[in-house]
């Protein structure tokens, strides 16, 4: 993958959870092994924040043969009480915006 940093230890700015949604947010198609390796978590640790997603109403998805299609919530509004009313959508419009340029500029050095 190009461009994508190492792991990181310490606080960031974005959640995995963020993460995860964005991922899927761009690709509704995307496997698990790829949400892992673009977002640096493991697979179990997906698994687990897709579930997440999905009890609190923020995701869905249906099963194609083998392929799990996801729906995401865009009208959702987000959970911490500083954003309240600010719809997922919001949210995401500014991640995979940032991830779309980011995979079409070279990385520096």
């Amino acid at each position: 993958m190009v461009g994508v940093p190492e792991s990181h230890t310490g606080w960031t700015f974005i959640t995995s959870h963020a993460r995860v949604l964005a991922a899927i947010a761009d690709n509704p198609n995307v496997r698990i092994r790829d949400i892992a390796a673009r977002c640096r978590l493991t697979e179990r640790a997906v698994s687990r924040i897709i579930s997440d997603l999905e009890q609190a109403g923020y995701l869905s998805h249906t099963r194609e043969g083998r392929t799990n299609t996801y729906r995401v919530e865009p009208d959702k509004v987000l959970r911490h009480p500083a954003e309240a009313g600010l719809p997922v959508a919001s949210l995401l419009s500014l991640l995979v915006q940032d991830e779309s340029e980011r995979s079409r500029q070279p990385v520096a050095p």
